[in-house]
């Protein structure tokens, strides 16, 4: 994905279709630049999500994730050994390469961590009256499970639970923007509660996109950049958090501990060749604290980090943020 950075003049263009819907505990946008075919655009969108909603999802008794890490929960200790299907070994295949790339900041073994911090059901679903005192331990490690890509086959270590929810969402949407973008043979961006992909081609400009702490609600004055392929996510706090015996908790994870990482950065906005690889490098930045721009930099990714304290710190080329030559084509990258 190229650097993004800030229009500086106003050019005419067709509005693009839109159209949004809620979807795994939070909003869907999609995009497209030739507004009339925003209905098969939409139609292959929800047919894309559900499919990998009933593959990856945790909160679903029925989907196949769930089922094996039912599966695992039941096994002795030589462990259990699944053959997944196509979709969800897909899904794994992102996910532990997220975790050799991120050296396991970012780690799809988390599923007891994230139970014990009271994420056991779907985040509109939590009420802090039903939650005590969180009590988690460190994940076991992606390395504690063998997944063999080519025969579809995993074996999860007894009680070893998987979660995706760090990798799927992003994941998702690269896929459904690829997808889409072929089947409707025009430009495509899909946004999936922060983790933005496109696909296709792009406005004359790129797809202005305000970076916002929360999505539900950006800001007038959020800045402004434009993405002109590849992926753009952000991670932060603002939306997935609650109170447990006393403490506010949120969806993010440190392997390492089992706990939520120490407050340091409110949002972190990365760009990349795909929206998995930004989200990878987001969560594992919000992990790191203050270790994170220099990660960033030596990845080379442009990144923007909003400290809890209000300062932002740019790397790899992120633009200041200054006014936008024109509105944006979609508010509410985070």
């Amino acid at each position: 994905m190229s650097t993004p950075h800030h229009t500086s003049e106003r050019r005419p263009a067709p509005e693009p279709g839109q159209a949004s819907f809620p979807v795994f505990g939070t909003t869907a946008h999609l995009l497209v630049t030739d507004p009339t075919r925003i209905a098969p655009a939409l139609r292959l969108l929800h047919t894309e999500l559900a499919a990998i909603d009933a593959a990856c999802s945790r909160f679903r008794s029925d989907s196949e994730l769930s089922r094996t890490n039912l599966v695992a929960a039941a096994a002795g200790a030589g462990g259990a050994a699944v053959v997944v299907g196509s979709l969800l070994a897909e899904a794994l295949d992102v996910a532990w390469q997220a975790a050799a790339e991120s050296g396991g900041l970012v780690d799809p073994t988390v599923g007891a961590s994230v139970i014990g911090l009271g994420y056991d059901r779907t985040f509109a679903s939590i009420r802090p009256e039903q939650l005590g005192s969180p009590a988690t331990s460190p994940a076991p490690g992606y390395r504690s499970v063998e997944w063999d890509s080519a025969r579809r086959r995993l074996v999860l270590p007894a009680g070893v639970a998987l979660d995706l929810g760090a990798t799927a969402k992003a994941w998702a949407a690269d896929r459904a923007a690829r997808r889409i973008a072929a089947a409707v043979r025009c430009g495509v961006l899909v946004n999936l509660g922060g983790d933005l992909a496109v696909a296709g081609e792009t406005p004359e400009g790129g797809w202005r996109v305000s970076v916002a702490d929360d999505h539900r609600a950006p800001a007038a004055d959020s800045p402004v950049v434009a993405v002109h392929g590849g992926g753009l996510a952000t991670s932060g706090t603002a939306v997935r958090a609650w109170q447990r015996g006393g403490q506010r908790l949120h969806h993010i994870v440190d392997p390492r501990t089992g706990r939520n990482p120490a407050a340091c950065w409110r949002t972190v906005s990365v760009a990349a060749a795909s929206c998995a690889a930004a989200n990878t490098a987001a969560t594992a930045a919000m992990i790191l604290g203050t270790e994170a721009p220099t990660m960033l930099r030596h990845a080379g990714l442009p990144a923007r980090l909003a400290h809890e304290d209000g300062g932002v710190v740019r790397v790899g080329g992120w633009p200041e943020d200054a006014p936008a030559g024109g509105p944006p084509n979609h508010r509410g990258a985070a």
